[in-house]
């Protein structure tokens, strides 16, 4: 079984998944919000927050979910997603999507191990690295 990047927001789940769904090209976006689950309390019965949600992107698939509702979670901070990209445009492309509005960490740029290499911090917190896959003779 691969291993699955499962994320946490606090409230801005939905958002944050149709956002990686449009910057990768992402197919399959879902959603469940806790509101729906049932056995939600009625106190979530009002509740945007997701439960679950994914989206496929590439050959992988991105899970998230926002803290239930009434708890705070902690920001995401100390890991990051590696995400390559079958080129160097593709990853480029995407590497300038999640900094509109992020941080850069590391600029995108060639390494000796890739054509196109960067770290981002995206407006949601969440940290990436992005990688073009070296061309093939």
């Amino acid at each position: 079984m691969p291993t699955l990047p499962y994320l946490h927001f606090q409230g801005q789940c939905a958002e944050a998944l149709a956002f990686y769904a449009t910057v990768f090209n992402g197919s399959g976006l879902q959603t469940m919000r806790y509101a729906d689950g049932p056995e939600a309390p009625p106190a979530w019965k009002d509740s945007p927050r997701i439960m679950h949600g994914q989206v496929s992107i590439y050959d992988g698939t991105l899970m998230a979910s926002d803290y239930p509702p009434g708890t705070d979670g902690s920001p995401q901070q100390g890991f990051s997603v590696m995400q390559s990209a079958p080129n160097l445009a593709e990853a480029q492309r995407v590497f300038t999507a999640l900094a509109d509005q992020g941080a850069v960490i590391q600029p995108f740029q060639p390494t000796f191990f890739s054509p196109g290499f960067g770290m981002v911090k995206d407006k949601f917190g969440t940290h990436w690295i992005i990688s073009a896959l070296p061309a093939t003779a």
